[in-house]
C-alpha cells in the first residue's frame, strides 16, 4: 500500500488522535459496551472508525453491537466533512453529514473537552433473518457525552439555585460540593450541551449485514440483492415479505434491473469513452504473462498494446476486443446477438445507472454494478474501496503503477 500512499489514495484524510483524546476515546468506547483500546496513537475518520484500532482488535466492525447495532464517536470536530473509509451502510456518511449540519456549533464546543457517542438506533434489537434488512426505516441518531457531561451541567445548575435559597450561602459542604465539580468539569452554566435525537429517513441502500445486502426498495417493486449464497438461500425461503430477491451472480439479475429501469448500456456510445478504454485494458492486463516490457507501458503505448494482443492466443484476443468486433460486425449486418459475440463478463461491465436514476440511487446502483463487474479501477476505488484494496495486492507491480497513473488522473 505504500504506493497508493505516497500518491494520496489511501486513508489520506484520517484525523490523527494522541493525548488527552485517546483518553476520550477509551471512554466512549467503553460507554458503547466495547473494550479500551492500548494504543496511544491512531487515526479516525469521520464516524470515528480507526484502522489501527480495527487491527489492533482484528475485527474491521468493532464499532458494532451486532449486525443491527452500528455506532460512531466524534472526538473532534475536524471530522465534519471527512470520508467515511468503511461505512457499514451506503449512507453513513449522510447520516454524519446530517449530523454537523444539525448540531455543528455544539459539536465544536463540547469536543473541546468532552467526546459524544453516537447510536444508530434502527428500532432493531437484533437480526434473526436475512430480510429483517427490510425494516430499515427511520434511523434515529442518539448522542451520549462521556462522563455524563449533560447531566453533571444539570447538577451544577441544581447546585447554584440550592446556594440561592435561604441561608445556604454559607454552607461549607454546598460550597465544597460546587467547587469540586467546578474543578473537575468546569463552569457548564452557559454551555449548551443537549444534543437532541435526529431522525434518519433511509431509502434504497447497501449493508453488510448478511454478507452484504442491496436493498433497492425505490423502484417498480422491491428487489434484494445478497453477496452471500447462504443467506440469499434463506431469503428465497420467506413467504411473508413481496419482494425479488436474487443472488448477485444471477444472470438474470442483470435483466431485471434493465426491466425496471435501473441500468441501462449503449455500446455505440461507451466505445467512445474513456471507461471503456479503461475496461478494455485492465482485462487485457488480466492476461499479459512474463512481458518484455512494463504492462504500464504496454497499456499506454499503443504500438505496444497491438503488438501484444497478437502475442495472445485468438481466445483472449477476441474476448477483449469482442465489444469492438460486435459493433463492426453490427454495421454489416443486424443477425447478431451480443451474446454471440461479446463476453459476458465484458457486457455486464458495459452498464450503467439509467440516466433517470436520482444522484444518490446512481452512486448505490454504481456500486452494485462494481461488484457484479469489477472490471473499471477508477469505479471500484470510488464505489468500493475495499474490495479496490483487496485486489490491488493481487496485481502486478507494473500494473499497480497503470492503476494508480489511471485514478490520480482522474481525480
Amino acid at each position: 500500500m505504500n504506493k497508493l500512499k505516497a500518491a494520496n489514495l489511501y486513508r489520506s484524510e484520517l484525523i490523527p488522535i494522541s493525548g488527552k483524546l485517546v483518553e476520550r476515546y477509551n471512554k466512549c468506547l467503553l460507554k458503547l459496551g466495547f473494550t479500551e483500546t492500548t494504543l496511544t496513537h491512531f487515526h479516525v475518520d469521520g464516524i470515528g472508525w480507526s484502522p489501527e484500532v480495527a487491527e489492533e482488535k482484528n475485527d474491521e466492525n468493532y464499532l458494532c453491537n451486532g449486525e443491527s447495532n452500528p455506532h460512531g464517536i466524534i472526538i473532534s470536530p475536524l471530522q465534519n466533512k471527512k470520508p467515511v473509509y468503511l461505512p457499514y451502510h451506503t449512507f453513513d456518511r449522510d447520516m454524519m453529514v446530517q449530523v454537523f449540519k444539525t448540531h455543528g456549533d455544539k459539536i465544536n464546543d463540547i469536543t473541546r473537552d468532552s467526546a459524544i457517542c453516537i447510536d444508530f438506533d434502527q428500532n432493531i434489537d437484533a437480526f434473526y433473518e436475512p430480510l429483517d434488512v427490510l425494516r430499515y426505516e427511520t434511523v434515529t441518531i442518539r448522542f451520549h457525552l462521556i462522563d455524563n457531561l449533560d447531566y453533571v451541567r444539570e447538577e451544577q445548575l441544581q447546585l447554584i439555585e440550592k446556594f440561592k435559597h435561604g441561608n445556604n450561602f454559607i454552607d461549607e459542604d454546598l460550597h465544597n460540593q460546587l467547587l469540586e465539580s467546578a474543578n473537575k468539569y468546569g463552569d457548564l452554566r452557559e454551555r449548551d450541551l443537549n444534543l437532541e435525537d435526529i431522525k434518519f429517513q433511509t431509502d434504497s441502500f447497501y449493508t453488510k449485514s448478511f454478507g452484504g445486502v442491496y436493498v433497492l426498495r425505490d423502484f417498480i417493486s422491491p428487489i434484494v440483492v445478497f453477496e452471500n449464497k447462504k443467506w440469499y438461500k434463506e431469503a428465497i425461503k420467506d413467504t411473508v415479505h413481496e419482494v425479488i430477491i436474487f443472488h448477485i451472480k444471477q444472470p438474470q439479475l442483470m435483466e431485471k434491473l434493465r426491466d425496471h429501469i435501473i441500468i441501462a448500456y449503449d455500446l455505440e456510445d461507451i466505445v467512445n469513452t474513456k471507461r471503456y478504454e479503461r475496461i478494455k485494458k485492465f482485462e487485457f492486463a488480466q492476461y499479459l504473462k512474463d512481458t518484455k516490457h512494463p504492462i504500464k507501458e504496454i497499456l499506454n503505448n499503443q504500438l505496444l498494446f497491438k503488438s501484444y494482443l497478437n502475442k495472445v492466443d485468438i481466445k483472449t484476443r477476441k474476448k477483449v476486443m469482442s465489444v469492438e468486433r460486435y459493433l463492426e460486425k453490427l454495421e454489416k449486418s443486424n443477425e447478431y446477438k451480443i451474446s454471440d459475440i461479446v463476453d459476458e463478463d465484458l457486457f455486464e461491465a458495459m452498464h450503467e445507472p439509467h440516466s433517470s436514476l436520482h444522484p444518490k440511487h446512481q452512486d448505490l446502483i454504481w456500486k452494485l454494478l462494481v461488484n457484479i463487474a469489477p472490471k473499471d479501477v477508477l469505479f471500484m476505488y470510488w464505489y468500493d474501496k475495499q474490495e479496490f484494496y483487496k485486489q490491488y495486492d493481487t496485481w502486478d507491480d507494473s500494473l499497480q503503477d497503470w492503476v494508480i497513473e489511471t485514478i490520480s488522473n482522474n481525480i
